[in-house]
Order: C-alpha cells, then sequence, then structure tokens
C-alpha cells in the first residue's frame, strides 16, 4: 500500500494488518507523520505533537508487542492525537486557553485511559476553540484550523482539529465530544462522521457535575463502521461516572448491515422552522429519496421542542459559571468575550430558574417519548450553515434571520443535544462551491447501534464521505 493509501484506508482494516503482521506499526505511523508534515503546516488540526522520533519509537514498542506474543488490543498500532479538552499524560491540556498553557495533567480522563488500554498509539493533541465553547475552532494558544476542503473556511468545533485531521489523512480515528454539537459539526463541516452516544453511554470522568448538563463523548471517523468500532472501546459504565449506565460496548464492533423495510422515519431538515441555508436545505433535500429507496416509510413530521432553546442555555450558562466562574476575576482580559458571556450570563441563573429549567428538560423528554411512538428514527439538519469563514467568530445571520448569540447558528444540533437521543452526522454532499455538508440521523433513547446501521445503510447508499479533500 502506498502513504496516500495508508493514510485514507479504514482504521479497522489497518488494525487487522497490524495484528496480523502483514503491515507494521511503523509503517502505519510513517506514513501519517509524512502526511502531517505536509499537510498539518496549513491546517493547524495537530497541536502539542511529539517530534518524528518519539512517534517512531512509540510504534516500534507496538511492533515489538505483538512479536511478543502480548495480546493487544482492537486499536493496536493505529496513531491518534487526543481532543485538547481531555487530559492525558505526556500532553499539556491548554482547553485552548491561555490560562491553561502550561497545564501538565498527571492523570488520564477515562476516555483517554481506555483508548491506550485498546492500543492507540498518542502523538499529539486535537486542536480546540476556548474551553469548547463554540463550533468554530481559534484560540490564542495555537490559533485557527482550517477546513482541508477550503482553507479560508472553518473546520467547525469544538472537535475541529479531529474532524480537520481525519478529513485530510493525518490520523486514521479520533476522539471528541459533544455538548451543543461539537461532535456533529465538525463531521459535517469536513465530510467525515461523528458520532454523538446518547448520554451516559460513554463514561464522563473526572467531572465535577456528572448528573448536569448534555455533555455526551464519542467517536469521529472517516466512516460510520470505523465509529463503531471507536464505540465499541470507549463505551461501558465506569464506577467512576455514575451517571454511566450498564451496556454491551463489544456489539457495536458487529457488523452493522441490516434492513430499513417499513421503518418509519421523520423528516424535518428545519426542525419545524429554524433558519436553514438554501444551500444545505437543497443538498438534503436531494437525499429524502436515498430513505425511500432504502424501504423507509418517510414522513413529514418533527417533535415538540418547544422551550428547547431556553432549557438548553440555561442549564449550559448555569454549568459553565460553575465550571469557569472564578476564571472570569482573575482573567478575563485573557478570555475571549464569548467565555465571558457564557459564563457571566450562568452567573445570573437563580436556582428557582435552574430548577425551572430542569422540570422543563422533563416534560420535553416525555413529549420526545411519545413522538417516538410512531417514529424509530428523526432526520434533520446538522448545521443550519455551510463551513463559513474563518475570518468570522460566528455566523451573524442565516437567509436574512439575525442570529441572537454566538450558538444560535447551530440550534439544529443543541436541539437535539437537549432530548438525550443518540445522533450522527454523515455526509451528504456538498454545495455548488465543493463544501461538506451531512445529515444528521437521530434515534430512540439508547437505540446507538440502530442509528449506527442506518447511518451505515445511507453511507453505503451514497458514499459521499470517500470524496476527499485535494491537497492544498
Amino acid at each position: 500500500m502506498s502513504d496516500s493509501s495508508l493514510c485514507f484506508a479504514s482504521a479497522r482494516e489497518l488494525a487487522r494488518l497490524i495484528r496480523e503482521r502483514e503491515l507494521s506499526a511503523r509503517e502505519v505511523m510513517a506514513a501519517h507523520l509524512g502526511q502531517i508534515d505536509r499537510l498539518n503546516p496549513c491546517l493547524n488540526a495537530i497541536v502539542a505533537k511529539l517530534d518524528d522520533a518519539a512517534c517512531l519509537a512509540l510504534a516500534e514498542a507496538a511492533d515489538h508487542r505483538l512479536a511478543s506474543g502480548d495480546d493487544v488490543g482492537p486499536l493496536h498500532g493505529l496513531p491518534i492525537a487526543f481532543k485538547d479538552l481531555e487530559a492525558a499524560v505526556g500532553f499539556p491540556c491548554t482547553r485552548g486557553s491561555l490560562i491553561y498553557k502550561n497545564d501538565r495533567p498527571l492523570e488520564d480522563t477515562v476516555l483517554v485511559e481506555r483508548l491506550r488500554r485498546a492500543g492507540a498509539i498518542p502523538i499529539g493533541k486535537t486542536n480546540v476553540p476556548e474551553f469548547g465553547m463554540g463550533s468554530h475552532t481559534y484560540n490564542k494558544v495555537y490559533g485557527t484550523t482550517r477546513n482541508p476542503y477550503d482553507l479560508s473556511k472553518s473546520a467547525g468545533g469544538s472537535s475541529g482539529g479531529a474532524g480537520a485531521a481525519l478529513a485530510a489523512g493525518l490520523l486514521p480515528i479520533a476522539d471528541g465530544s459533544d455538548l451543543g454539537g461539537s461532535l456533529r459539526n465538525p463531521g459535517n463541516f469536513n465530510n467525515v462522521v461523528g458520532f454523538r452516544p446518547t448520554v451516559g453511554l460513554v463514561p464522563i470522568a473526572p467531572s465535577t457535575l456528572p448528573f448536569v448538563g448534555f455533555l455526551s463523548k464519542g467517536p469521529l471517523a472517516r466512516s460510520v463502521g470505523d465509529a463503531a468500532l471507536l464505540l465499541s472501546v470507549m463505551a461501558g459504565a465506569d464506577p467512576r461516572d455514575p451517571a454511566c449506565y450498564p451496556s454491551n460496548p463489544a456489539g457495536f464492533a458487529q457488523p452493522l448491515h441490516r434492513g430499513f423495510g417499513g421503518v418509519r422515519i421523520a423528516w424535518s431538515p428545519d426542525l419545524g422552522g429554524l433558519p436553514l441555508d438554501s444551500r444545505v436545505r437543497d443538498v438534503l433535500g436531494r437525499q429524502r429519496r436515498t430513505f425511500d429507496d432504502l424501504g423507509c416509510e418517510v414522513e413529514d413530521a418533527c417533535p415538540d421542542l418547544r422551550e428547547a432553546d431556553d432549557i438548553f442555555l440555561t442549564i449550559r450558562r448555569w454549568r459553565s459559571w460553575a465550571t469557569h466562574g472564578a476564571l472570569v476575576g482573575e482573567h478575563r482580559d485573557r478570555l475571549k468575550p464569548e467565555a465571558v458571556e457564557e459564563i457571566e450570563a450562568g452567573s445570573r441563573v437563580s436556582g428557582t430558574a435552574l430548577a425551572d429549567a430542569m422540570t422543563r428538560h422533563s416534560a420535553l423528554l416525555e413529549r420526545m417519548r411519545r413522538f417516538e411512538e410512531r417514529y424509530k428514527f428523526l432526520v434533520c439538519a446538522v448545521n443550519q450553515v455551510p463551513p463559513f469563514d474563518t475570518t468570522i467568530d460566528w455566523p451573524r445571520h442565516i437567509e436574512g434571520v439575525e442570529m441572537e448569540h454566538y450558538v444560535a447558528w447551530m440550534k439544529s444540533a443543541y436541539w437535539i443535544s437537549v432530548t438525550f437521543r443518540p445522533a450522527i452526522s454523515v455526509p451528504a454532499g456538498f454545495t455548488s462551491e465543493g463544501l461538506p455538508v451531512g445529515i444528521q440521523i437521530v434515534g430512540r433513547y439508547r437505540d446507538d447501534s440502530g442509528v449506527l446501521q442506518l447511518a451505515h445503510a445511507f453511507e453505503q447508499a451514497t458514499g459521499f464521505g470517500r470524496r476527499h479533500p485535494e491537497p492544498p
């Protein structure tokens, strides 16, 4: 295999070839290091990278363990760079903030621990916006991550570095996290797969607020199959996260093929009337027939998501204040304005307002459950806009409608976060300018396997994910 084909091979295939010793981890590492050396200077996707010699030494050690007959994990020999919101021993954890520029963690998060145990070889971190706030990856520590399909456009966020690295062949797999769209949005912007699991499937530890909020950690990959493989490593209860429920992670590594004849799907690209860029609407509109061709019964329908906006913003702002409030007084001049605004808004959320938001959240979840008695899946937009210019902080208008705050343009993602349901972004086509557009498939509570299976069927029927960016 050529270096180029290695860099765009599936993670499942690379892991198999390494495990069967038809390919060495060193060869895989060398190919990806070459791609990183060529493309990362203009993409700025991978940060805090080890030098090439250290990376190759880690790969050689992985080959030695395999040759010695040691048991190896399902990701053995695959290079990975952890999201820079994850604490990982041996790497800085800046959170995209100057405040933490020199932070060197002494312990791994549970997610990092599992990825290491599965045999992935850590070589660096992937870039994020400050504290993961917003879906455009730029910060004062490392700068801006650019979209491989158009270097003048955003790679999304907060897992923007991960999405861009996958799309450009710098990594075969990547981890991410998603509170308001941070797995799905970069998947969408970079023509890769971003899967937000059901809240509680993947442990989030350490966490100061394990039962509050909408955060979910999960995989990014160039295919649904690779995302499922990665999820099989990430998922599963851990005593350090009391909010994580028991599951069967090994099931996600099983084949994804299944039929969808007669499965009823709700079709609502704009979730009942959100402003949607005409270019996104056009791309998605062409894909309704794909679900028809898969045998699905597709109906125009939308769950009752009233108050999702206020529920999300109230709880998110309060959580931001509880987590980062002390930083505003001491480091205000080092924080981006949107972070200051978010944290200070959280300081004004009263206990009564928080309790009211949680009560209304309970009612929304019940409405969603009743909606799912008729529909097994919901299909809608991931992002309301295609990738936008890197020179702006966030889109101010969509089809003439003013966005009232810095995440208002991504309601199609964070309204789904409020449902706690599994949701995936799968490549769905390109605008006339060649910018990627993904489609969002949402499943019933804890039906993560079903979402992966339908996404896989859509992916196989359309093949948009096989279109890679041209080298700059």
